[in-house]
């Protein structure tokens, strides 16, 4: 199909996106890549009246060191996330989920902000943002803010953005610490390769074995990516081979678990549980060198 009707403006400052965004009574879309909202566009299932293209804004571009994390603009690419030495020595959590996101021409043109922005119940760069403690940087007519990203995914395509507020970049905390190691695991749809479940775990362990930290994130089982907090309770201060298995157990507390025709919340529960496992175990892995 063909999409509806739309105006079109491709502005060069954050001013004059912020502009634009708020006119026309909510019914404006910005456009990142265009990965998810585009087809959305062509099915009729979004129908925007003006569409407000964020790719010749250069204040919401770029990669670059934050103290012990990094800052990645929301319209930085896949690829260039992936191929950052930056990213993959601080952050390799981030390049190890991107390079399963659907396929080459997917990763050139999606981009970090998009995808956050977005909050696809399915998508894997939540589950990472809320593992790495990620901070998103928001602007709107009211002044520049930040949230959490526990706080930043609230429901099914729903985010703590105001309809006329962009996420202009994100911080990651890195990871690049001794005894520390991370991991991405998800079962991947056939079809879409969206996460019917994905997993995305650090794990801080000491010279003894024992879990110092452990931060888990979860996305595809429920309506929006969520930390595994009781997950992480459970590996907090013990040893680490000794409790995987029972904390692993928890991995759906909490989750209102999705059903559809290709997995039922039986089968998406069982998959939380096997996969936050096998998140941990190669994470604590790759924490013990």
């Amino acid at each position: 199909m063909f999409p509806a009707t739309f105006d079109y403006h491709a502005p060069a400052t954050l001013r004059e996106a912020l502009t634009l965004l708020g006119q026309g009574d909510g019914d404006v879309k910005a456009l990142a890549g265009g990965q998810s909202l585009l087809p959305l566009m062509k099915l009729r299932l979004a129908e925007p009246a003006t569409l407000v293209d964020l790719r010749n804004v250069a204040e919401l571009k770029g990669i670059r060191g934050d103290g012990g994390g990094v800052i990645l603009g929301a319209m930085t690419p896949y690829f260039q996330a992936v191929d950052s030495p930056l990213v993959q020595q601080k952050t390799p959590l981030i390049v190890e989920a991107l390079r399963q996101v659907g396929d080459p021409q997917v990763r050139a043109r999606g981009t970090i902000g998009g995808s956050l922005a977005h909050a696809d119940p399915a998508g894997d760069l939540p589950a990472v943002a809320l593992a790495l403690n990620a901070r998103m940087h928001v602007a709107g007519p009211q002044g520049e803010r930040d949230v959490a990203a526990r706080d930043f995914f609230v429901d099914m395509l729903t985010t703590a953005l105001e309809p006329n507020e962009l996420l202009t970049w994100v911080r990651f905390e890195g990871t690049d610490t001794p005894r520390t190691g991370v991991a991405y695991v998800k079962q991947r749809h056939p079809a879409s390769g969206y996460a019917v479940v994905g997993v995305a775990a650090v794990v801080m362990l000491d010279e003894q074995g024992n879990c110092v930290e452990a931060r888990v994130g979860i996305t595809g089982a429920g309506g929006h990516a969520a930390r595994a907090t009781a997950v992480e309770q459970a590996l907090s201060g013990k040893p680490f081979a000794a409790t995987a298995t029972e904390a692993s157990a928890h991995a759906t507390t909490g989750l209102d678990l999705l059903s559809d025709s290709y997995a039922s919340a039986d089968y998406r529960g069982h998959l939380t549980r096997v996969l936050t496992l096998r998140a941990l175990n190669e994470a604590a892995q790759k924490a013990r060198g």
